[in-house]
């Protein structure tokens, strides 16, 4: 299915201009520049670095600033900047940093995957368990915000009258005002700002020593949050008063920039590891811990979970191997061993959680590219999983789904992928999450998310299953589920759960 809209056609109302999506992810800061239907009219990219050390891993707050300056500035340049009309800026999940109350760092930015609060977790767990349980996710991890923020205030200088808690794109939202703006409640969900209530939880916080006044004040995604003042435009290049809308997490901004943003519609990310991220009008309370939600623009909430497993097992099992002659050669064979696709010596996260889980393989494999199949299949396997596990916990699964990711550029594998969910899948032109913000700017100009994602997100074709081959492959998704419940990592009244769906 190609997208009916062609290059240069008329935008929809009110979308009529040009809108910036500025993303940091963890090795790049990016910058593009997207018109009202979704054309995108340029692009840069600068490099980022971190340290790593055992469980810890920093960036450089300033660099995200420089870098980003330097993307838009080279993305901007041949670009009619008089049309320039919004902006929103995506980060990475749970990253974040302490300052001053100038805006001036204090620490490293502590990134999404930094594990050092251990002990701070417990302790936070403890103080917020009833509001955790009451927001669906039950606990937080050592990498989530609150405690590496903990963490960082057993340093007497955090306590210091004027120090700020700054996420990562609360860094970079405060330099393109020139002032503290308020920030966006996707990424303070992990500080554990309050989804329901709209508000940071005074008693936790109290509990864990957090003094008032550290935390920002906090306004939903899509949300105006000022304007570019005149040091940062002329730093960036965006025209100064161009406005600056509250953006999301960079998971949150691929899943727009899908325009996977319907009641039951799903983005499957298949990189390294497996992301699902999914759209529900209610909130969706999950009792193991495994997924959680945002809160999105409007009223919907925004599920999803993020796996251990993916395309990364590829990278580990078969280095410096032409993957495409592989694919060739298991699509020709096409068997049906299967094997569990885990990437992570830490176990499994999604779609259940279990840390001493390891891999294995079901069936004969006597060649490299039968083994090659059996991990396509393994992660198509664990997909479906996933919609399983989902539909269990309520979630409506029955939308569009789109599939996106480096995964998906393998033909093959995303039919294969069709075929054991048993349903079409959408591949985008272009899934990013710098085009997700800028389809999150546009609702500035008063069109909605659903309305603005419709314009500007475009289709590249649909994928459909074969039947036979569905029918095929259901007895093996049913084995793969049987066995990681004999192991007893899959609870069972999951597993009952995917054979129910499974059946006629």
């Amino acid at each position: 299915m190609s997208d009916p809209r062609p290059d240069g056609g008329a935008p929809a109302p009110g979308l009529d201009g040009i809108w910036l999506g500025l993303d940091l992810g963890t090795q790049s800061a990016r910058c593009v520049a997207v018109d009202g239907t979704g054309r995108v009219l340029a692009s840069a990219a600068r490099p980022l670095t971190g340290r790593r050390d055992g469980n810890r891993h920093e960036q450089d707050p300033e660099e995200w600033w420089s870098a980003l300056a330097a993307a838009c500035r080279e993305a901007l340049g041949g670009v009619d900047t008089r049309r320039i009309r919004g902006l929103a800026v995506d980060g990475t999940s749970g990253t974040i940093l302490l300052a001053d109350a100038h805006g001036t760092p204090l620490t490293a930015g502590l990134m999404y995957d930094d594990g050092r609060a251990t002990a701070e977790a417990a302790a936070v767990n403890a103080a917020g368990e009833a509001v955790w349980q009451e927001l669906g996710y039950r606990s937080m991890q050592p990498s989530w915000a609150l405690p590496k923020l903990v963490s960082l205030l057993k340093n007497a200088s955090a306590r210091r009258p004027g120090v700020r808690l700054l996420h990562q794109v609360d860094l970079v939202t405060w330099r393109l005002a020139g002032h503290q703006v308020a920030g966006d409640a996707s990424h303070a969900l992990k500080t554990g700002y309050h989804l329901v209530e709209e508000r940071w939880p005074e008693q936790v916080m109290d509990e864990l020593g957090v003094p008032e006044g550290l935390l920002p004040e906090v306004v939903r995604p899509g949300s105006p949050l000022g304007t570019v003042c005149a040091a940062a435009a002329e730093a960036t290049g965006i025209p100064e008063g161009t406005t600056i809308v509250a953006g999301m997490t960079d998971g949150c901004a691929a899943q727009i920039g899908a325009g996977a943003l319907a009641p039951g519609a799903w983005n499957s990310v298949l990189g390294t590891t497996l992301v699902l991220k999914g759209s529900s009008p209610h909130l969706v309370r999950d009792p193991a811990g495994v997924v959680y939600c945002h809160r999105g623009p409007g009223d919907n909430w925004l599920p999803g979970g993020a796996s251990s497993s993916g395309a990364g097992v590829l990278t580990r099992h078969f280095p410096g191997e032409d993957l495409d002659a592989l694919t060739a050669r298991a699509a020709a064979l096409d068997p049906d061993a299967v094997a569990y696709p885990l990437v992570s010596s830490g176990g499994e996260r999604f779609p259940f959680r279990a840390p001493g889980a390891t891999p294995f393989v079901l069936g004969q494999v006597p060649t490299r590219a039968a083994e090659f199949h059996a991990y396509l299949l393994g992660v198509a396997c664990l997909e479906r999983l996933c919609f399983d596990y989902l539909d269990h916990l309520g979630a409506p699964v029955d939308g569009p789904l789109t599939l996106t990711g480096g995964g998906a550029r393998n033909a093959y594998w995303c039919q294969l992928r069709a075929d054991v969910l048993g349903r079409p899948v959408l591949l985008p032109q272009q899934a990013e999450a710098a085009l997700g913000m800028a389809v999150l700017a546009a609702t500035s100009s008063g069109a909605g998310l659903r309305e603005a994602a419709a314009a500007m997100v475009r289709i590249e074709r649909e994928i459909r299953p074969a039947p036979a081959r569905t029918a095929r492959y259901l007895p093996v998704h049913l084995r793969f589920v049987d066995e990681l419940t004999r192991r007893g990592w899959l609870d069972q009244a999951v597993a009952d759960h995917a054979r129910r769906r499974a059946a006629p």
